[in-house]
């Protein structure tokens, strides 16, 4: 009888699932300027300053905040750059915009740092179904981050399996 193989995995082939670069949910948290509107409709300087004076921001130490405003007003821009500058130095990073906004941030980062020097001439199959917000989004960024270095660069699973890159020969 003939020894069962598993060809796939001697293919030297490299599954790279995307969910890997999830950021964690537990470390992403919200502030919200309409919280400090006056009549929900105008941020007032003098109160606002007032509110960030007292704010305890170690509640934000070593987390990721979207700062947005969830009400229908107008915003200064100063009023962001005054929670951006008290952040500064607790938070691993800190935007304006939506969570998803600061979601697809990490991923990029995450992508960013991802360290490819064992991987030079490799062939790569990225997972087709993932756990993960725009998952179009994430796949876009590994393949920016892999076609430098990749032999190939393949979407789904080692099965059936779209080619998207093949590196010209030496």
């Amino acid at each position: 009888m003939e020894e069962i193989r598993n060809k796939i995995a001697e293919s030297g082939l490299i599954n790279l699932d995307i969910a890997v670069f999830k950021p964690n949910e537990e470390s992403i948290v919200e502030f919200d300027i309409a919280n400090h509107l006056w009549q929900g409709l105008v941020l007032k300087e003098k109160d606002f300053r007032a509110f960030l004076a007292d704010h305890d921001w170690n509640v934000y130490q070593d987390k990721n905040v979207y700062v947005h405003c969830s009400a229908d007003a107008i915003v200064p821009t100063w009023a962001y750059m005054l929670v951006a500058s008290k952040l500064v130095g607790i938070v691993n990073l800190a935007i304006v915009g939506s969570k998803l906004d600061l979601q697809k941030a990490l991923i990029a980062k995450s992508i960013q740092e991802f360290d490819l020097s064992n991987y030079q001439d490799e062939r790569f199959i990225i997972k087709g179904c993932s756990e993960i917000v725009d998952p179009a989004f994430a796949m876009v960024k590994l393949t920016q981050k892999l076609q430098p270095i990749a032999k190939s660069i393949m979407y789904g699973e080692p099965c059936s399996t779209v080619p998207v890159y093949k590196a010209p020969r030496k």
